[in-house]
């Protein structure tokens, strides 16, 4: 699922413009991006937990040569679902999930596509 469907979902269940609901959805987004860099830290009760960990400096190793690589510190986003959506998604049939999927690649590998003009081209003269 994309964020156009999320919008498009939104925009049908309240009844609003899809240009409104995307601009809602992208707000929210911002909010908890916003939050997330102050307080390092998001509860939604129900969804789940957002946190920013520190990560510290490690050394690898290199999957095709074996040779160790040192992997420096950082800063990574965490999320652990909250009890309701741990419920939800334990029960969920992940082979209905994949045949959607497979359909879903299907249809866009059929789909006819848009192809935009290079930056530069000259316009095409009105008639």
């Amino acid at each position: 699922m994309t964020k156009k469907d999320i919008v498009r979902t939104i925009a049908e269940q309240i009844d609003l413009p899809q240009l409104r609901t995307r601009d809602l959805v992208q707000k929210t987004f911002d909010a908890l991006i916003d939050a997330l860099v102050k307080e390092g830290r998001i509860e939604l009760r129900n969804f789940g937990v957002f946190e920013i960990k520190r990560r510290e400096a490690r050394m690898a190793r290199n999957p095709r040569t074996g040779e160790k690589v040192p992997v420096q510190a950082k800063n990574v986003l965490t999320f652990k679902p909250g009890k309701e959506m741990e419920a939800r998604v334990r029960v969920v049939d992940l082979e209905v999930i994949e045949r959607k999927k497979e359909e879903s690649s299907r249809n866009a590998a059929k789909a006819p596509r848009r192809v935009s003009p290079p930056a530069d081209a000259p316009e095409a003269p009105s008639a």
